[in-house]
């Protein structure tokens, strides 16, 4: 299939679009009629900590990473009811798709949104001042509506992320995948090929999944861990599990 058709992005709308019923008027904005295009897959995720852990990896060192955690997994916008946690993944495709879909979000900053790119989604947004256990200020989280994918690799790592390939029409697919040979399973940051008590199944014998994570899933020891990291494998496998399955 050509590259260009099949040119594939990552798009979160955040708790804070939810909570404040925006989501119609970006999903109308990020339409084909906009954007030129369509939809390879979409999902209601209940962001657990691993997966926002993974999802925000390059800010873990930075004051904010805490909050920002907390505002992706919906805690900040519904702290009483949990039920109502979640985020709304996508999969775009189309010509272009990453850059265009970029410009219609707008700068990162929604204040910089307003002022540089007025009629753009994160123009909605806002920022909210984060205070240290002292009451000091020590950084900012950008209460911004939506993601969506920087360049493709973050697309090709996000994607595979939130994504496993069944979630994914067969000739929507945009990154190579593999059939298992093996049982996989896991537990408490391990990875096993025999069922243990507690733990969790990931893949099996005759599954489909990113050729990537085959590659994490059978170099992984506990001796010699897979260089690209075990838990951005599983995290995707945990989406809208209980605490209780996971």
């Amino acid at each position: 299939m050509d590259e260009q058709k099949m040119e594939q992005t990552l798009v979160l709308i955040k708790p804070d679009a939810l909570k404040n019923s925006v989501t119609g008027f970006i999903l109308s904005q990020l339409s084909e009629y906009h954007t030129g295009s369509r939809f390879a897959a979409t999902k209601i995720v209940n962001v657990n900590k691993l997966l926002a852990e993974e999802h925000y990896i390059e800010h873990v060192e930075k004051p904010f990473f805490p909050a920002l955690l907390e505002y992706i997994t919906g805690k900040v916008h519904y702290p009483a009811d949990a039920w109502k946690r979640r985020v709304i993944a996508i999969v775009y495709q189309g010509p272009n798709a990453l850059h265009t879909i970029r410009q219609m979000a707008g700068p990162t900053n929604p204040h910089k949104a307003r002022d540089e790119r007025p009629g753009c989604l994160r123009a909605l947004g806002t920022v909210v001042p984060i205070y240290d256990d002292e009451g000091k200020m020590i950084s900012d989280r950008l209460d911004n509506l939506i993601h969506a994918s920087a360049n493709h690799e973050d697309a090709e790592r996000e994607i595979k992320l939130w994504f496993i390939p069944h979630d994914i029409p067969p000739l929507m697919r945009g990154y190579d995948t593999e059939v298992c040979q093996t049982h996989y399973y896991y537990k408490d940051g391990q990875l096993f090929t025999h069922y243990e008590p507690g733990s969790i199944f990931l893949l099996a014998p005759g599954d489909v999944a990113w050729k990537t994570d085959l590659e994490i899933l059978q170099n992984h020891t506990p001796e010699t861990p897979a260089q690209g990291g075990l838990n951005k494998v599983v995290a995707k496998y945990l989406i809208n599990r209980t605490a209780q399955e996971q």
